[in-house]
């Protein structure tokens, strides 16, 4: 290891404040590296990542350290000296531990996993690798949302929630009556929520997934676990750094999950029903977190829709600290939340009405009115917040041009109060239109759409930057389009992806990889699934898949 190597980790050690039992950080039988395939600023934000690695910790038979993808002048000087990846406690070689875990909930981190295998002088493959490596297995959201497309590169991969799952896998690899890689992965696929991909075979007709086909001991479908929140403390920071997006708060997760089932997102459905933390365990998290910072972030995919969402925010302010929550639901705005908002500073709030006209509201089925928008702007205005974050997305299905006039005029309403509040509290406001494209993902009701192609995808950004451009006080943001198309591409992509990605690690760009690879991106990306296909993301599981279908169709059934 160099010096320069050396020392970055040293002083990033050394700027952390760790919360965690130092059980599973000194000693222990089973060395673990909690990897994340992001930069440390980025992994450490995660707080997933940390919940994880408090887990391993807990556990006095699990020596957990950490890593992350290097930062650029780090990689540099990984390549120059031939180090292979350390791990950011002891500066260990990741090829000497016994276990490597991956943590991720984005799928556009899915392009790092080969950079960091190779960097560890590990094979990328787990069919090339022997009972001499280490054995690699993966996690997060990303993971139980879509893993096919980097499944090979994984000798294990935990589907859910790492509360209910990671006791259950320490106890398996701690296990004095398992031998061989063989018998071991045999016994991990016989825990609930763990996908053992080298027993599953992908079966294709041409360019069509026909179907999986399980060894016998494997489940099929692989079963997501869901953990009851009641059981578990809240997840909440466990390592203190300023040097994350979130570093002068202390986050706490209030919910699980999102009730809404708004047909383009996600979270509504891959989380299972939606849970609360009880009010009495987040007030003893929230009472921990204030020994170390002044600033409490709730976290969570519905924050507003907490039960006790006011109560709670209202309990930090009356502590004498700041209380800091993602993007509001328009239609679940408490008093008491706003007020603790306005109290710890807030001069900008984030909304997201999604859809810019009615008719793409009702048809992602968001439940929001226009009047209900602006009534809330009004509000908000009201109470001198003049900076105001909205959330829109482009390229739904069936989106025309009218669609975007009517986001545009909807835009010029809310301009027009921020200007005349403006005036009179003789303070500017500014309005952030912040514009996303379509991605179709798995698990959701519009799973069976194709993402609208990128030149189409341009041509309404013009028409938008054209009409709003002009206009003072408005600020437009747009999500790049190249890498939407690639994350929807890792979101529906199948294993005929990993030779890509292998690729793309080698330092090719997407087109260049494809082309290298045989691969046509845009037939996965752009196409419409037939409802009668198997999807990749099917060997997970697919009792949801007749609800989803209706929603689909009811969606549809709108738009005729």
């Amino acid at each position: 290891m160099t010096r320069a190597l050396r020392q970055n980790q040293r002083s990033r050690l050394a700027a952390e404040t760790n919360l965690c039992s130092a059980s599973g950080r000194h000693g222990g039988q089973l060395s673990v590296c909690l990897v994340s395939p992001s930069r440390y600023r980025t992994g450490m934000s995660s707080l997933g990542f940390q919940t994880i690695y408090a887990l391993l910790s807990e556990s006095a038979e699990i020596r957990c350290e950490r890593a992350f993808l290097p930062e650029r002048d780090e990689l540099e000087e990984y390549h120059r000296s031939g180090t292979p990846l350390l791990s950011l406690e002891s500066q260990r070689p990741l090829g000497d531990f016994d276990l490597i875990a991956f943590s991720t909930s984005f799928e556009p981190d899915y392009l790092n996993i080969p950079i960091i295998l190779n960097l560890s002088r590990l094979p990328l493959y787990s069919a090339e690798r022997s009972g001499s490596h280490p054995l690699v297995i993966a996690g997060g959201a990303a993971f139980f949302i879509n893993p096919e497309p980097v499944a090979d590169f994984f000798d294990a991969i935990c589907i859910g929630e790492g509360e209910d799952i990671i006791p259950n896998l320490i106890t398996a690899l701690l296990s004095p009556d398992l031998t061989g890689r063989t018998g071991l992965l045999a016994a991990l696929s016989r825990i609930p929520g763990i996908y053992v991909p080298s027993l599953y075979q992908p079966q294709y007709d041409g360019d069509r997934l026909l179907r999986y086909d399980a060894a016998p001991e494997a489940p099929l479908p692989v079963s997501r676990i869901s953990a009851c929140l009641e059981q578990h403390p809240p997840s909440s920071s466990q390592i203190l750094t300023e040097d994350t997006e979130f570093g002068d708060m202390f986050l706490v997760e209030v919910s699980r999950g999102c009730p809404r089932g708004c047909r383009f997102c996600s979270s509504g459905f891959i989380y299972g029903t939606f849970r609360q933390q009880p009010y009495d365990h987040l007030v003893a998290m929230v009472d921990k977190g204030l020994e170390y910072r002044n600033k409490v972030g709730l976290v969570g995919a519905a924050v507003s829709d907490y039960a006790e969402i006011g109560r709670l925010s209202r309990y930090i302010v009356d502590k004498g600290a700041k209380v800091s929550v993602s993007s509001l639901r328009i239609d679940r705005i408490d008093n008491d939340m706003l007020e603790a908002l306005l109290a710890s500073g807030h001069k900008t709030i984030s909304l997201a009405p999604e859809g810019g006209s009615q008719r793409l509201r009702d048809l992602i089925r968001k439940n929001l009115t226009e009047e209900q928008i602006l009534d809330v702007c009004e509000m908000l205005i009201s109470r001198d917040i003049l900076n105001l974050k909205l959330y829109v997305i482009i390229g739904l299905p069936t989106e025309t041009e009218e669609d975007l006039n009517e986001l545009i005029r909807l835009v010029e309403a809310i301009r027009e109060r921020v200007i005349e509040q403006g005036r009179l509290n003789k303070r500017l406001g500014e309005i952030t239109l912040s514009v996303n494209p379509f991605i179709p993902k798995p698990f959701t009701p519009f799973q069976w759409c194709g993402m609208e192609p990128i030149p189409s995808l341009e041509r309404k950004v013009k028409l938008l930057e054209s009409r709003l451009r002009p206009l003072s006080n408005v600020k437009f943001k747009i999500e790049s389009l190249r890498e939407s198309y690639l994350q929807a591409l890792l979101s529906r992509g199948d294993r005929r992806l990993a030779p890509l990605l292998a690729a793309m690690a080698e330092g090719g760009n997407l087109k260049k990889a494809a082309r290298l690879c045989g691969i046509d991106t845009d037939r996965y990306v752009q196409r419409c699934i037939a409802g009668d296909e198997t999807m990749p993301w099917s060997v997970i599981g697919t009792s949801e898949t007749t609800v989803l279908r209706r929603e689909y169709e009811r969606a549809l059934e709108l738009t005729s």
